[in-house]
């Protein structure tokens, strides 16, 4: 990802013009979703109520379309095997208690599921119909006996879930398609559910230029946004150098607890 690519504003008209001068074939497709953008932010002005019906459209064409831009079997595959061996070169371990948000078709939880003792995966989306789509997986996987946990969930308080029980918080391009009040909602209670010494990895689109947004699917967040957000919520952030040199298109910040100390002196 090149510093030329982290400065654009997606939204500039500008770079509409010059994108769809370049992408001529691109443009219908466009089209359609900004004409389904309309229709859904009028009927459901709410953000998570609209992402929902944004997920139950793209999952009536495809449950791997809705979690992935219409990637091919080969690329789900490939895409849920990447997190899943990143966070195993991290130390994910058998006896870790995991909460993946996001977790649509378990196109990487169906990885973590099989690596985790039984019951130790808890699965939670906004979207019945990716949920749907994620038993779908659990059975043609044959995972049934690993007892994961799988949630419908109508924000990010997680006020169902115990006080510091996860290891490992998982979020792998749901930040990419947050406005900045459900990421602090998820800021701002995350910290209650990771044990001692936990942490939780998110993905985002990455801008080192205006923070913007493409229709309401797509937002653009700088580092230090995210991580002044997160100080505000008592939790430190770490760029992960690493998560860069892999093929995907978002970065990754890892989010902890801070402790008393620098609570009180600041980050």
């Amino acid at each position: 990802m090149g510093a030329t690519d982290l400065s654009r504003d997606r939204q500039n008209l500008v770079h509409r013009v010059r994108y769809a001068l370049r992408h001529p074939e691109r443009v219908p497709a466009h089209t359609r979703r900004a004409a389904r953008d309309a229709w859904l932010r009028m009927r459901h002005p709410g953000h998570i109520a609209y992402y929902r019906a944004v997920m139950a459209a793209d999952a009536a064409r495809s449950p791997e379309a809705a979690v992935g831009h219409n990637p091919s079997p080969e690329r789900w595959a490939q895409l849920g095997r990447m997190q899943f061996d990143y966070l195993l070169g991290h130390g994910l371990r058998p006896e870790h208690h995991m909460l993946e948000i996001g977790c649509g078709n378990l196109r990487a939880g169906r990885l973590f599921i099989g690596h985790l003792d039984t019951g130790h995966y808890y699965g939670i989306d906004i979207s019945p119909a990716i949920l749907l789509a994620a038993q779908d997986t659990l059975v043609r996987e044959h995972l049934q006996p690993r007892l994961p946990h799988l949630a419908l969930v109508d924000d990010l308080t997680f006020k169902f879930l115990p006080d510091g029980y996860f290891d490992v918080v998982h979020a792998h391009s749901v930040f990419s398609h947050s406005p900045r009040q459900v990421v602090e909602q998820c800021f701002a209670h995350v910290g209650r559910i990771l044990a001692p010494g936990g942490f939780f990895d998110l993905t985002f689109n990455r801008t080192e230029g205006r923070e913007h947004q493409v229709l309401h699917e797509d937002f653009y967040y700088r580092t230090r946004t995210l991580a002044a957000l997160a100080a505000r919520h008592g939790l430190k952030a770490r760029f992960m150098d690493d998560w860069e040199r892999l093929p995907h298109r978002q970065s990754k910040i890892r989010l902890t607890v801070m402790s008393e100390r620098a609570r009180t002196v600041g980050p």
